[in-house]
């Protein structure tokens, strides 16, 4: 027997498709400002927070991308939709912040070596110009940053972009003023490293994720304990968390019960517990007298004297 959760799937995420919107229009033409007066300039803090700003254009319209693709219904050929889209942008998003971030790290070494006297009053100006631009944008995502990985790699795109504006608006200020040419590359490779770091969370999220890792705040033992509390339950035979998209998570588990079958108001029973304290909003049960299948997940009974051994669980996850 199996249940699974109403799939009319009124637990649509968010909507940000005009935030999307915004954001991508004011980074276009802030770009386009920045490289034209780095360029007239020759200052490496613009063209290379340009060439930033380009890769968070991208990086924008990724993520919206993916967003749509998970809106996607789901048909005969993707039973599940689109939505895991919305995690291999997250995952480009990432890539994309720690390449541009590697790249400027390049090319400060490179101008660190040979400084070069800037223009102060146009890079603060120009750089000011999108400490506003990238602080708007970021707060136009900021709502959704934590109930979206997706979401979140838009929301520290442009936080990063505001942080790197700050820091060419700080280095073109001591230029100007103390005449200290070798700063503007030092900045670069300072709000590179902050940047990277920041960034690398993200990174190893995304990436986790698009290999059916655990959703982050899901606690494996945890759901597993709560499975096997109910009543008539010996034990989880099988059990799979896993991410669908950014938002949404679903579940697969055998609940091995040896007096009989369920009826449907344990498996909304169990189903609700699901998603009231995990989030889980895909939730299929199977329950049997006696397992006829090998587990892809081996864990020990919670009742047993082996609670605390470890288990071991396999990447795949359906």
């Amino acid at each position: 027997m199996s249940a699974d959760h109403d799939h009319g799937h009124s637990h649509a995420p968010a909507n940000f498709d005009r935030a999307f919107g915004i954001g991508i229009a004011l980074n276009i033409g802030f770009v386009a400002i920045e490289a034209f007066y780095g360029w007239k300039i020759d200052s490496l803090a613009l063209l290379a927070d340009a060439g930033h700003n380009l890769s968070d254009v991208i990086g924008l319209v990724l993520a919206w991308g993916g967003a749509l693709a998970g809106r996607l219904r789901p048909d005969a050929r993707h039973t599940y939709g689109w939505k895991r889209a919305s995690i291999l942008a997250a995952f480009i998003n990432a890539l994309l912040l720690l390449v541009a971030m590697g790249s400027l790290a390049w090319e400060a070494v490179q101008r660190l070596q040979t400084p070069q006297a800037v223009e102060g009053v146009t890079i603060m100006v120009v750089a000011g110009i999108g400490i506003l631009v990238n602080t708007a944008t970021a707060l136009l995502f900021m709502r959704g940053r934590k109930a979206d990985l997706n979401i979140r790699g838009a929301f520290l795109h442009m936080a990063a972009d505001a942080l790197v504006s700050a820091g060419v608006v700080v280095a073109g200020g001591l230029a100007l003023w103390f005449g200290w040419t070798w700063l503007d590359p030092v900045v670069s490779l300072l709000i590179a490293a902050v940047i990277v770091v920041g960034t690398w969370n993200l990174f190893k999220q995304s990436l986790h994720l698009l290999f059916d890792g655990v959703p982050e705040g899901v606690d494996l033992h945890a759901v597993q304990a709560l499975l096997e509390s109910l009543p008539g339950v010996q034990r989880v035979h099988d059990l799979h968390v896993w991410a669908m998209g950014t938002s949404e998570i679903a579940m697969t588990a055998h609940l091995v019960m040896p007096q009989g079958q369920a009826d449907d108001a344990f498996l909304k029973h169990a189903t609700d517990e699901m998603h009231e304290h995990f989030g889980i909003e895909h939730v299929t049960i199977q329950v049997v007298r006696v397992p006829f299948t090998p587990p892809c997940a081996t864990l020990e009974p919670v009742g047993t004297s082996a609670t605390a051994t470890a288990f071991t669980v396999h990447p795949h996850a359906r």
